[in-house]
């Protein structure tokens, strides 16, 4: 009795510091964030890698702002610092902004019978919006917010629709908004 009491306090214990990393870590994110100067940052390193010296320019500010910026984005993990020699270059860390987006995502738990499908188990789910073209099932809306939707089965991208993933175990579904990023702008002129 004594040995389980410890290990339960323990994975008590273990459970509020990751808790309390977690909580100090989206801080640490949303504090870079409030800054417009910091995500007009963030904007140029989505772009492409700058020095500290780059980005200052590009921003119209001195290099000491620019760097005490800088640490307040490196501090939340937003940027990465790469090293040639003496010179430091910046980039963006994109899987930490992710990350701190998928704190607004919900998380359920349903029960369906083995051999359903991805589509029986979303019905189970309040929220999600289905469209059916031709023979095949599309996810469509999330809590009335249309718009294109990937979903992947344990972390990875099935090849089929809703419809056909046939489910043998339990899985872990996470249904993912394709959000349109500026990658490039292209003006076509006509002759």
């Amino acid at each position: 009795m004594v040995g389980r009491g410890a290990v339960s306090y323990q994975i008590e214990i273990d459970a509020r510091i990751i808790i309390k990393w977690e909580a100090e870590m989206n801080g640490n994110i949303f504090k870079a964030l409030s800054s417009k100067m910091r995500v007009d940052m963030l904007k140029l390193l989505m772009m492409r890698e700058y020095h500290v010296s780059g980005l200052a320019k590009a921003l119209d500010i001195s290099v000491p702002v620019a760097a005490k910026h800088v640490k307040v984005l490196e501090n939340a993990e937003l940027v990465k610092r790469k090293k040639f020699g003496k010179t430091h270059v910046l980039r963006v860390n994109k899987e930490k902004l992710y990350e701190a987006m998928a704190i607004f995502s919900a998380d359920y738990e349903v029960k369906v019978q083995k051999g359903a499908s991805i589509l029986d188990a979303l019905k189970e789910v309040a929220g999600v919006g289905i469209k059916r073209v031709g023979d095949k099932e599309f996810i469509v809306s999330i809590d009335e917010e249309e718009g294109f939707f990937v979903y992947e089965v344990n972390g990875k991208s099935p090849n089929v629709p809703i419809n056909e993933y046939k489910m043998e175990k339990g899985v872990e579904i996470e249904i993912k908004r394709l959000v349109p990023v500026l990658k490039k702008k292209v003006r076509v002129r006509l002759k």
